[in-house]
């Protein structure tokens, strides 16, 4: 099957922990599975096969956290040769901010703008919600993989 890579931006380590959650399902279900904490655009297109599932928390006013910073530059800086590949997007922000969502919406439109092919609607996760976000993942994800 094929290899998923699951693009993690997180701060405070729940992107992370929801992003080995999908690992554990998704090996499961027969993929190859790898977490990368450190994206940048070179993992795209070294591994040009690879679906992408980005996993990313809010910053601040809503900016991506440190880790996925260089992939997002990269792809609006670069615009690497990445059409028609197929990614998803898991984005966990608080809704208590006015600015809610900002950075999983904008590393969405950067893979977007160089062409790449959403699969699915993104899973937003609120924080405010009070809910177990590896509960949600593993309702959506299935979902998810259907559509690839």
């Amino acid at each position: 099957m094929a290899r998923i890579q699951i693009m993690v931006g997180s701060e405070m380590g729940t992107a992370e922990s929801v992003a080995a959650t999908a690992k554990d399902i998704l090996d499961d279900a027969g993929f190859d599975a790898v977490v990368n904490p450190l994206p940048e655009v070179s993992d795209l297109t070294d591994s040009p096969d690879d679906i992408i599932l980005i996993c990313t928390s809010n910053t601040g006013a809503g900016d991506l956290p440190g880790s996925i910073q260089p992939l997002y530059l990269g792809l609006t800086r670069e615009f690497p040769a990445i059409v028609g590949r197929h990614y998803g997007v898991i984005n966990l922000g608080d809704s208590s901010y006015a600015t809610f969502g900002e950075a999983g919406r904008a590393i969405d439109a950067a893979f977007e703008d160089v062409g790449a092919v959403r699969v699915g609607e993104p899973l937003v996760l609120d924080a405010c919600s009070g809910d177990d976000p590896n509960e949600i993942v593993k309702a959506w994800l299935p979902t998810w993989v259907a559509q690839l």
